[in-house]
Formats: C-alpha cells, structure tokens, sequence
C-alpha cells in the first residue's frame, strides 16, 4: 500500500543526477515538516526525532517507489503514524494525539516562525544558528561547519547542548511577540546568509551550487521583509541574495564549471532584477540612514553588478565599502575579500601583504589559498602559485572550485 499522493515510479532511481534530485526533495520538505511538527506538539525534540524517522522511510523507499507527487503529505503522514506509536506509549503526551490524528498542512511561514523560536536569546549566538541551519533548513553538520570554519565535532556539540537547554529552560514553542523579535533578529538575519551562501557555492561534492537553498533564502528574506518593512538590514539582505541571482545564468559554463567574474558573459546578467534590488537598496538607504553589513555587501554586490565590463569596477569605492565593512563587522574573510579589492587599487605586492596577516586564521579556508596563488602568478612566482592552488584544491569539496584549480596547476 502506497502513502496519500504517492504514484510509483515503475522501476529503480539510478545515477547521481535521481540521488540529487531524491536529496533535495527531501531536503525541502523536511524543513517545512519540522516547523508543522513543531507547531503542533510544542516539542523540539520529539518533532526533530519523527522527522529523521520519516526522512530515514524515504531514503529507503523512494529509490525503489519513486518520489512521490506530493512529498510534503507523504513525509506528514509517515511521520504523524510514527508519531501516534510513540505517543501512545507516553502518557504525557496523551493531550497531543488528536492533534497528530489528521494531517495539518504547514503554513507558507512555519518555517520563518521556527527560525525564530530557534533563535532564543537564551541560546549562545553560534548555537542558534547552527541548530536552526540543521533542524530547520536541512543542512548537515558537515555544512554547518564548512559555514563557521570549524571543525564538525564543534558544530555536532552546539546542536546537542541548544536543543538540550531548549528542554532544560523551557523556552516556549511558540512565536515571539513583535517586541521579542529585535533582539532575535541578529541570529535570524545569520541564518538566512549562511543558506544563501551555502546555495550560492555548496560545500559539498555532490553538487557546484545549490538553486533551491538559494531560492529559499530569497523567500525567507522576502517574508521576512514582509514581517519587519522597517528593519533596513533585513532589506539589505533581501537586496543582496537579489543582486547575486541576478548573474546567476553566467555564472558557470555549459560543463559547471565556474566562470570566474572577470570572464563572465555580462548580456546573460539580468538586469531589470539588478535595477529593482539596487534601487530598492538605495530607497532603504535613504529613508533609514543606518547602515549595516549586509545593506554594505549589498553595495558591494551593486558596483560590481553595476559595471559594464570588469575593467569599469570601480575598485576604489569597494575598497572603501570594504572598510565600512570591516568597521562593522570585523572578520577575516571580510579582510580577505579586502585584499582581494586592494591588488586592483595599489597593486598585488599590497594585496599579497595584506593576506599575510590573515594566514594564521584562515589557513583551511581554500579561497584564501586560491586568491593568494592568483596574486603570486601576477608577481611571476609561479611555484609558489601552484603550491597556493594545490593547497586550495586539498581544502575544497566543491566540484566547480575543484576543476578550476585543476585548471589552473595544469597550466603551472
């Protein structure tokens, strides 16, 4: 007997592009069925362990059945049937079972108000995102720790403690009142960058990017503007994931291979979408008069969208958002990506100068390793080039990033 919406494939999913396909679906839906879950019984950890069950029923039998018409209600109902054994066991629970009697479809922002209730001020910052990064948007740990530039075993214990202090301290299941939601804003605003910039190059080698995490972080960022309209942060996220989908067509060739910037096709851009996040920025800009990192990298991502070629960047002005950036939000990848802007300002020598002092904290960060092989190939060290790349090359899974690399120390 097949679940509801579940018409069988006729035969065996086969090759990597069927397990891709298969890891996404479930990847999407599973979100939507923790925040439903959620909801409905008001405990974190029994709607996390019901929608592993489910997700571990469809990992087995989807690539025999197929994947069915509607994911969504056939995860709920093998989720809610588990849910009813176990629940008829605990006493506890007895008030919530006629809640889980009838499948109850999540509503379109279940999972920004799990974003949130995930994202409780008593949780530690680092805590909050990734445990909301695993639960709710589906990522793996190994993500997650590709995210934070730390090691899996550090991100696995920050998940284990906040969901342990969520049942310790008794944090409500429930959406903040709107003078609770500032204070979260912070961690929820991290969230949604980490899934866009996970979408945008994964970290993973099954896949170069990820359409669908990008897809979802524009959404939330969407509704999430809906929610907060006077949060200028909030628009200038929306803004940047905007101005980033909008070269998204040049951004790797035929083969998936990535195109790096100063080589991409500039007509495949979409500039009626780079038009309306730009000026959408600016009218936020002005109404507001505070600037925040991701209203700055917004601008950044304007310049250079903005450019009718690479050679018309305008290199100076970056430089400068970078170190309003800086000053905001000191990191070493914004020091980084700094540098990257310095060589076109005062040259590579600078560049490579500025990278030095980030080496100690970046060290198994590959961009960091790529960008200083490109700046000592301009300098003509090319053995030192080749070193950068290969160490480059050690440190990333992305498929896309690994061909590039192999290019260039081919070329060595």
């Amino acid at each position: 007997m097949t679940e509801p919406g579940h018409q069988p494939s006729g035969g065996y999913m086969d090759g990597q592009a069927d397990r891709q396909v298969l890891a996404r679906v479930v990847r999407e839906h599973a979100g939507r069925l923790a925040a439903s879950l959620v909801s409905l019984l008001g405990d974190f950890s029994a709607a996390e362990d019901l929608v592993q069950d489910a997700i571990e029923t469809a990992l087995r039998r989807w690539p025999v059945e197929g994947i069915p018409d509607r994911p969504d209600a056939w995860l709920h109902t093998v989720a809610r049937r588990r849910g009813l054994d176990v629940l008829r066991r605990e006493s506890s629970y007895r008030a919530k079972l006629e809640r889980l009697r009838w499948p109850e479809p999540s509503r379109p922002d279940d999972r920004l108000r799990l974003i949130f209730i995930c994202c409780h001020p008593a949780l530690a910052p680092a805590a909050r995102i990734a445990l909301t990064l695993r639960v709710v948007c589906g990522l793996s740990t190994a993500q997650i720790a590709a995210a934070f530039l730390v090691p899996e075993p550090t991100v696995a214990q920050r998940i284990t403690r906040a969901k342990r202090k969520i049942t310790e301290a008794g944090i409500p299941h429930r959406v903040p009142a709107a003078a609770e939601l500032p204070e979260r804003l912070e961690a929820v605003l991290a969230v949604i960058y980490l899934l866009f910039n996970e979408g945008y190059l994964s970290s993973t080698p099954e896949r170069a990017q990820a359409r669908d995490l990008v897809a979802d972080a524009e959404w939330l960022a969407a509704l999430l503007a809906g929610l907060m309209p006077g949060e200028p942060e909030v628009i200038g996220l929306l803004a940047l994931i905007r101005l980033h989908r909008a070269r998204g067509q040049a951004r790797f060739d035929a083969n998936d291979h990535l195109v790096p910037l100063a080589d991409q096709d500039r007509t495949r851009w979409d500039r009626e979408a780079i038009e309306a996040a730009t000026a959408l920025l600016v009218r936020t800009a002005r109404a507001h008069h505070r600037p925040g990192p991701y209203q700055v990298q917004a601008a950044i991502a304007a310049c250079h969208a903005e450019a009718p070629d690479f050679q018309a960047t305008d290199w100076a002005q970056i430089l400068v958002l970078y170190d309003m950036l800086l000053h905001l939000s000191p990191s070493p990848v914004i020091g980084l990506h700094r540098a990257i802007a310095l060589r076109y300002v005062q040259g590579a020598e600078a560049a490579l100068t500025e990278l030095a002092g980030l080496g100690g904290r970046l060290d198994r960060y590959p961009l960091f390793h790529a960008a200083r092989a490109e700046l000592l190939r301009v300098l003509n060290r090319p053995a030192q080039a080749r070193q950068a790349d290969e160490r480059a090359l050690e440190l990333t899974s992305n498929p896309a990033q690994q061909a590039l690399l192999e290019e260039r120390i081919s070329w060595s």
